[in-house]
């Protein structure tokens, strides 16, 4: 079935080398012998000499208050084959061609955080205005620029995959696709994983090939008991950016790895997530949200709820600020029967979140160098409910810190 929503990655061959490399009328016919033979016909002398006065023009022009509607409306009288439209411009042709796409279907820009990816993204928008599309403003993916590369590599790809994920979730996946033609080569793996993980085929056209390609999505088994089991310190990971090792090593799997990059800061290890990493957080929260309440147990009742008590002596400052928050797990959580503390540390920073220790549920609370553990009594009469309310703990986790 032709899918009706199209992400598209963007690159910038429809500016480099396409329109920065346009004749002057004395290097024309060499230029043009160096075109496709299929495009000749649609490039007459005329209309490269607009379109090149147009680019120049629009270079003067400030660039925060470039007008790109009139090489939008020149490049739209070229049929959509034509090479110096562009990666962009050709591949989405060929997917609606072939019915990968529906002829109508709605578009997203996915751009750098650089000045040509904004600059062709905004192009991009007039022309597929100009020819009558349902065209999203664009989105510019946070860090994925080629200055800084380690911010490119542990936050732009992450970006990407978020921002693919949440276009996903919100339209879903059976009415999705994604064309992964433009951009940084890193971006297609990062397509594909994503076509992989949320069910989505992942489109990709090279120059020199005759038509695209598809990634199909391929039957990966990532296991959801495995997200469940950490969806705490994915979500730390999420919340935190880095983490430290030495706080996280406890409850480490070996099979996680993939998920995280580890990086040395003065001599110490931390973690990040990685861009698998936050595909395969974002593909279980999506799936675990759609269905959890067919795992999570019954509502206790008000009257059986009890209140969190501490003793009298200890907690230094925290007393009040933990009390308030076994309060608010009780209240929010209709699955929660009440809240008991069973340790403290003063001086023992630690990673917030909820897991399994035992057969209890157990929360884990830090702030700045004290931490807190207290269990959670819920109505889980299974293992897997219990899995069920640690995941949701671990969500709600986001509006009680």
């Amino acid at each position: 079935m032709p899918r009706h929503t199209l992400i598209c990655t963007v690159g910038t061959s429809l500016f480099y080398p396409n329109l920065v490399g346009l004749p002057s009328s004395e290097t024309y016919e060499s230029w043009l012998n160096k075109q496709p033979d299929r495009d000749r016909p649609y490039l007459s002398p005329d209309f490269v000499e607009k379109l090149k006065s147009n680019w120049s023009e629009i270079q003067q022009q400030p660039i925060d208050d470039r007008n790109w509607q009139p090489i939008a409306e020149l490049l739209a009288e070229l049929p959509s084959t034509v090479r110096l439209c562009g990666a962009e411009i050709n591949s989405i042709f060929d997917l609606i061609d072939r019915h990968y796409c529906t002829p109508d279907c709605k578009l997203y820009f996915c751009h750098s955080a650089t000045e040509d990816g904004r600059q062709i993204a905004a192009l991009l928008t007039h022309y597929y205005r100009v020819k009558k599309y349902q065209v999203e403003d664009p989105k510019e993916i946070e860090h994925l620029q080629d200055t800084h590369p380690k911010l490119f590599r542990t936050k732009g790809l992450r970006n990407l995959a978020k921002a693919i994920g949440k276009i996903v979730r919100e339209t879903g996946s059976e009415f999705c696709a994604i064309d992964a033609t433009g951009g940084y080569k890193a971006q297609i793996a990062i397509g594909v994983l994503m076509g992989q993980a949320l069910g989505v085929p992942v489109y990709y056209k090279h120059e020199r090939f005759s038509e695209i390609i598809a990634f199909p999505p391929m039957p990966v088994s990532l296991d959801f008991e495995l997200w469940q089991n950490h969806s705490g310190l994915l979500e730390a990971l999420e919340r935190e950016e880095l983490l430290l090792w030495e706080n996280v090593a406890e409850d480490w799997e070996e099979k996680m790895e993939v998920t995280i990059k580890r990086e040395d800061i003065d001599s110490r290890s931390y973690i990040t997530l990685s861009p698998t990493g936050q595909i395969f957080h974002d593909t279980f929260k999506s799936r675990f949200d759609a269905s959890k309440d067919e795992y999570l147990p019954p509502p206790v009742p008000r009257d059986r709820k009890s209140r969190p008590t501490l003793p009298d002596h200890g907690w230094e400052n925290a007393r009040s600020l933990i009390l308030r928050l076994l309060q608010t797990i009780t209240d929010d959580c209709p699955y929660v029967c009440g809240c008991r503390t069973h340790y403290w540390n003063p001086s023992l920073p630690s990673v917030t979140h909820f897991r399994l220790q035992g057969e209890q549920i157990e929360g884990i609370f830090s702030r700045g160098n004290w931490t807190v553990k207290f269990y959670v009594d819920a109505s889980a009469k299974t293992s897997g409910q219990q899995a069920a309310c640690i995941a949701d703990l671990n969500q709600r986790l986001k509006d009680w810190i």
